[in-house]
């Protein structure tokens, strides 16, 4: 009985801190102008995430796959709805969203949930693969669309910025 809580508590503190982490960097993010590089850094490192899939154990089913990255897919519409630029001094800046902390609280309290109820269906190791993707497949289409807007909206701060009447 006692394995099966550490299995629980154990990845529930590391999300705590991670998520915990997540919310410092992104509200750093939004004290300094951001840029096309600084908006897909993340999904780039954490691609290298996909090696612990060299590990057998943590590969899920070909249906699972799909289920985490379509969940990760819906979720990305709420961070996509939630980012938004402003323009500031000549320079485009992230703007601060209460609601991204409230949807990073939700996800923790989902993960918690899934590991309760998927737990006892699937090995912690392929869970803990299901949960990176599905990580991935919110963050990939939320910084893809990020960019789409950042870059629409530099277009436009550079024409009206050359704009002389």
């Amino acid at each position: 009985m006692e394995n099966n809580w550490l299995l629980i508590a154990v990845p529930t503190l590391m999300a705590v801190a991670m998520g915990s982490a997540a919310l410092v960097i992104r509200m750093k993010a939004s004290k300094r102008p951001t840029s096309a590089k600084r908006i897909m850094v993340p999904p780039l490192a954490m691609s290298t995430g996909f090696l612990m899939f060299l590990y057998e154990p943590t590969r899920p089913s070909a249906f699972h796959v799909g289920e985490a990255l379509i969940v990760g897919a819906l979720f990305s519409i709420v961070l996509i709805w939630t980012s938004k630029f402003e323009v500031r001094d000549g320079a485009i800046y992230l703007k601060r969203s209460k609601a991204f902390a409230y949807f990073l609280i939700g996800l923790l309290v989902l993960r918690v949930a899934f590991r309760i109820v998927m737990g006892q269906e699937l090995n912690p190791e392929e869970l803990s693969g299901m949960f990176f993707l599905l990580a991935y497949g919110m963050l990939l289409p939320w910084r893809v669309a990020m960019l789409v807007r950042y870059v629409k909206l530099k277009r436009d701060s550079d024409k009206v910025a050359t704009y002389k009447p």
